[in-house]
């Protein structure tokens, strides 16, 4: 389930600067009382954080030779036709053929 954010309103319906997130289902409608205090409020518009393959939340450093190495990884690279050599680890073998 997503993680929503929602303004607190003041009695004019203006945002007030206070916030609050809470997880709810997507298909639920967005809340108009903040729960438990019952003051108004109104679902925010924010970037959402996604982890992916160009976001600055999942660095490309966490995948780097060194980091893969050091937590005992094994890692080879396509070096050409039917041709792979290890970049990061010391188990297996140093390149692998395809004849």
């Amino acid at each position: 389930m997503p993680t929503y954010e929602y303004e607190i309103l003041d009695k004019a319906g203006e945002p007030t600067g206070e916030r609050f997130e809470i997880v709810q289902p997507m298909k639920d409608d967005a809340l108009k009382v903040q729960p438990g205090t019952k003051r108004p409020c109104r679902r925010a518009i924010v970037a959402p954080a996604v982890a992916g393959k160009w976001s600055p939340i999942k660095a490309k450093s966490t995948l780097s030779n060194s980091n893969l190495e050091r937590m005992g990884f094994t890692k080879y690279e396509r070096k050409g036709s039917g041709y792979m050599e290890r970049t990061a680890g010391t188990h297996g073998p140093r390149e692998l053929r395809a004849d």
